[in-house]
């Protein structure tokens, strides 16, 4: 595990071998690198971030093998009409009623309609209601847009909404989306345009579980093998899937919200071709070939500013919601004390790790919302750089140093991930300073994971990614009620305030009186520290220059191509 340097200068999150990589008699790459600049530039990445590697050896040949079949020469996409849209993972579902990973639920936000969405702030709007009210807390009901049809030229209705959902709620289907429905008791359609909800006890985030891409709508008599040609009411239309290859979905031209040609030579796209390339190194290939045209938060962040010096791509960044953090055991002797936590958050460096590892693409987080959402509280305690902090914090906690400078010593479980071992080697480096010796653990995901759940850890590193988009998110997380497996309250976070707050913020149907409700609990659990809040990444996009300023989604949506005129 490579050690950062001690701080000083700019280059202290460096290792310091950096400055000393590995030598070899003959270096292929180098060959490589006088095709094209891109391959020189990746030379460079790979003997600055791998040079410390067990695996170094095979990882370079791995390069090389992926440089030789990817080729550098210059092309471009042979279909005008076509964006070449770039996944680093197969899409598993498109059957919305299924659909759990990432890519099906990003291309299923633009096949299927849902009877709501919600903006950048996460406040809720209609997309298949035209209205909707709550004559009590126990009841929704939704009024659609007249006129609305599926693809295949069939109206939509209340009927499809009806089965949709009554589908998921079956146990028979094994739809794992099931849960979300569970304080659902029956499903009213009384005519085509009306759908009503009656919930077995208030819950005010069941609205949320209506949105697109969660939940699309399909024909109420959708065939059993409806994943392989699925039909919605989306901006676009399938077309194809060639499983682990590509997915191909058209415009439909029946939706007037689509932009049209300008009756000129710049005309939109009328298809997007989604290619999945499961390496990242390939993908930016091609990207710099001209052979693919977009891809969103899939690169690395050392490979993104390479690229970014290619004359034919741009570079479009806005800050995004997935959520970085540490998560801490409150049963553990050591972490039970808060002034143990506060320690910790005060002797981050969180800004030199955003700005050394992560090249910028990150915003220091303060709490588990992100700061676009409604409901976010700025004004919470806040924890900068402040190493004497920390040390007081520690000898008032009963950690005074010892003769060898160490006042404690706790564990860090993480991923086998690049880029979460090197963030861990730099909290090594930044506690030492403290007197903290802190021992890295990678596993394997899964590992991290499940140990996380059965609460075998004191320090684990991981992330939030779409969850945290809800005030529901308090409860799940941070509520006594919420232990594994009924939650996600790993660390056995316990706080009597922060329990009846969760218990309000469910029911609470007034949008005001809940984001009060939040702002008391964010303030208590940025003192509390049951989570060590690091960074929400930001949202980045490579692609064609000639695509402009992209209009990224902060969630990572696909939403944005509905308003990207291609103009080649």
């Amino acid at each position: 595990m490579p050690r950062p340097a001690k701080s000083g200068s700019p280059n202290s999150l460096r290792t310091s071998a950096a400055s000393a990589p590995l030598r070899y008699p003959f270096s292929p790459l180098h060959f490589f690198s006088s095709l094209c600049p891109l391959c020189s530039d990746l030379r460079a990445l790979c003997v600055k971030s791998f040079s410390h590697s067990f695996f170094v050896t095979s990882f370079l040949l791995y390069v090389i093998t992926s440089l030789f079949v990817a080729g550098c020469t210059h092309t471009s996409a042979s279909d005008p009409s076509t964006l070449t849209f770039l996944l680093e993972s197969n899409p598993t579902n498109l059957d919305p009623r299924y659909a759990t990973d990432a890519q099906s639920q990003h291309i299923d936000g633009l096949l299927f309609s849902s009877l709501l969405k919600r903006d950048e702030q996460m406040n809720l709007h209609g997309d298949l209601a035209e209205s909707w009210n709550t004559p009590d807390p126990r009841t929704y009901i939704f009024h659609l847009r007249p006129s609305v049809h599926f693809h295949d030229g069939r109206p939509l209705t209340s009927a499809d909404v009806k089965a949709t959902f009554e589908f998921m709620m079956n146990p028979a289907n094994k739809s794992p989306k099931r849960g979300a429905f569970r304080l659902v008791s029956s499903i009213e359609a009384p005519d085509p345009a009306t759908v009503i909800f009656h919930l077995k006890e208030p819950y005010a985030s069941f609205a949320i579980n209506l949105i697109r891409p969660t939940t699309g709508i399909v024909p109420a008599n959708a065939a059993a093998d409806f994943s392989r040609h699925p039909i919605g009411s989306g901006p676009f239309r399938f077309v194809s899937q060639a499983q682990d290859d590509e997915v191909i979905v058209e415009r439909d031209r029946g939706d007037s919200s689509l932009p049209h040609s300008d009756g000129g030579s710049a005309a939109p796209f009328s298809r997007v071709r989604f290619r999945v390339v499961p390496d990242a190194i390939v993908r930016a290939l091609e990207l710099r070939k001209g052979s693919a045209d977009i891809e969103v938060s899939s690169l690395t962040p050392d490979i993104i500013p390479l690229l970014a010096k290619q004359a034919s791509l741009a570079v479009t960044e806005r800050p995004g919601t997935n959520f970085t953090y540490l998560g801490l055991n409150l049963e553990d002797p050591i972490l039970k004390h808060r002034e143990v936590r506060q320690a910790l958050a005060y002797a981050t460096d969180r800004g030199s790790l955003i700005r050394y590892l992560v090249h910028g693409q990150a915003r220091v987080a303060s709490g588990i919302l992100p700061p676009n959402h409604w409901a976010y509280e700025p004004n919470v305690m806040q924890y900068v750089l402040d190493t004497t902090r920390a040390e007081q914090l520690l000898d008032s906690a009963g950690f005074p140093r010892g003769k060898n400078g160490v006042r404690l010593h706790i564990t860090l479980k993480t991923s086998t991930d690049e880029q979460f071992r090197v963030l861990g080697a730099a909290l090594q480096e930044q506690w030492r300073r403290v007197g903290i010796d802190l021992e890295l653990r990678p596993l394997e995901f899964a590992t991290v994971l499940s140990d996380a759940v059965k609460g075998n850890f004191q320090l684990n590193l991981l992330r939030w990614v779409g969850a945290n988009n809800d005030p529901d998110i308090f409860e799940f997380v941070f509520s006594s009620k919420r232990f594994p497996p009924d939650g996600a309250n790993r660390g056995h976070y316990r706080n009597p305030r922060v329990d009846a707050l969760t218990d309000q913020i469910r029911t609470e149907m007034d949008q005001e009186k809940r984001k009060a409700l939040c702002s008391e609990a964010q303030k208590i659990l940025a003192e509390d520290l049951p989570y060590l809040p690091l960074w929400f990444t930001d949202a980045v996009s490579v692609h064609r220059k000639i695509l402009g300023d992209v209009p990224l989604s902060p969630t990572g949506d696909f939403d944005f191509l509905t308003v990207l005129p291609l103009r080649r």
